[in-house]
């Protein structure tokens, strides 16, 4: 019988775990120092805003580890041995293994702003994160977050859920216009401002001033401008969280860098999820993707290979999803913020400038390359089957409603598309091919 360590219980350690666990009567040791029991990260900003208490983030009850035999070790784990097949934990304690999976995740990014060691300032990743995050904003009244992307964002809601000021400190010209089209920044940028997000475009982070006892009281800005502010979030990016593997004969660079089949350069060593660096990216991805769902598809990957099916890892039709306060974000595929040679874009945005639909497609024979949606729920795999098969521009927009996740009773805006599109390019009009029952009164 082997015993399989995984350090790290998140999404991608705990999927590999529960995966091996399916399918062998190996010995599991899951090691984490965060948390005794896995959370749903993702989950972490409706805790602060008093939606769910923080066992309610805890996809399994606390004897589902015994039951299934997943040992948990909770400990801080500052070197390993690859030569002995051991880690050397904070308080001395040693434990081996046979087999080694690295999901270790990521932490936030800080770039050495004078000031950022002050208390009350801060990024949101993990539990810890939170619970620094509730300590200190504990009656104030002004926060400031730095850093345009979604962490970004889910700071602004957090806070604004509690009455506090926030400003938000931007450097490129609209939110997150260096992932999204221009129009779809702005939506998000007017979206911002309807909440009441004092969001400051062009405005880069100087440094963090502090009061007597060592708390941040006020940011100053590129431009020499003094915002007052008890907290500060940081939002600029996470980079894998692997400095205590770099002095290692472990092969790293940002990220632990793994073979198609997410091994290492050690033997009987893997790593998956937030600090993984492909070496050879699957197409149409990034050697280094952080994401909820990436992480769990590694584990399933490298649980097979470990049972002995060796398995490449294969993420498909890269997507991603999001929420900006009450708008939900879809996106399939790819879609640039500025649009690549041989592709056209078509693009509806609703009256309201808070819905809005885009399909880019290839100028030569209009194969469907990426979407962007907001406010319209999308069926993931209708879309996916649609770009994998690619499927053309005018094919998809006839059989949108195939794609369309609302209940039959949510207003349906296909009809619009269509007649959008059929204004754009006179003589190719399109026609709706409607799924029976999925229009009603309350279409337009």
């Amino acid at each position: 019988m082997r015993h399989i360590t995984i350090l790290g219980n998140g999404i991608a350690g705990i999927t590999a775990a529960r995966e091996i666990r399916k399918k062998s009567d190996d010995r599991i040791t899951v090691v984490s120092a965060e948390t005794d029991h896995f959370f749903s990260r993702t989950a972490l900003m409706y805790v602060y805003m008093g939606h769910l208490e923080f066992h309610h983030t805890k996809p399994y009850e606390d004897w589902f580890w015994a039951k299934n035999r997943i040992e948990l070790v909770r400990a801080q784990v500052t070197s390993v041995e690859f030569d002995k097949k051991r880690l050397i934990c904070s308080d001395g304690q040693t434990l081996s293994y046979d087999v080694l999976i690295l999901a270790v995740g990521s932490k936030p990014n800080f770039f050495g702003w004078p000031g950022q060691q002050l208390r009350g300032v801060q990024g949101l990743y993990g539990k810890p994160d939170l619970d620094q995050m509730e300590a200190s904003t504990k009656g104030i009244g002004q926060a400031v977050i730095v850093g345009g992307g979604l962490i970004g964002i889910e700071l602004c809601e957090m806070l604004n859920s509690r009455g506090i000021q926030v400003s938000f400190l931007v450097r490129e010209d609209s939110f997150w216009n260096s992932v999204l089209p221009a129009e779809e920044s702005a939506l998000v940028t007017r979206h911002i401002r309807e909440h009441h997000i004092d969001i400051q475009t062009k405005t880069e982070l100087a440094e963090m001033k502090g009061d007597d006892t060592g708390r941040v009281k006020s940011v100053i800005t590129k431009d020499g401008t003094e915002i007052p502010a008890q907290f500060v979030g940081i939002s600029v990016g996470v980079s894998p969280s692997i400095d205590f593997l770099k002095n290692t004969p472990l092969e790293t660079d940002r990220g632990i860098l793994v073979s198609p089949y997410l091994e290492t350069n050690m033997a009987d060593v893997y790593a998956i999820g937030d600090c993984v660096q492909h070496r050879t990216p699957p197409p149409g991805r990034k050697p280094v993707e952080q994401i909820w769902y990436t992480g769990r598809m590694m584990g399933e990957t490298v649980a097979r290979t470990i049972l002995g099916n060796r398995t490449s890892y294969q993420p498909g039709v890269f997507f991603n999803s999001a929420k900006f306060f009450d708008i939900e974000y879809q996106t399939y595929g790819t879609v640039s913020n500025q649009l690549p040679d041989g592709e056209q874009s078509f693009y509806w945005e609703h009256l309201s400038g808070k819905i809005a639909l885009r399909i880019n497609y290839r100028e030569t024979g209009g194969a469907v390359v990426g979407m962007n949606t907001f406010g319209i729920r999308q069926r993931q795999e209708v879309w996916q089957q649609w770009i994998v098969e690619g499927k053309d521009i005018r094919y998809v927009l006839e059989h949108l409603p195939q794609a369309n996740f609302d209940p039959e009773f949510f207003r349906q805006y296909e009809p619009a598309i269509i007649a959008q599109f059929n204004a754009e390019n006179p003589g190719r009009e399109l026609k709706l091919k409607a799924k029976k029952g999925l229009f009603n009164l309350f279409k337009g």
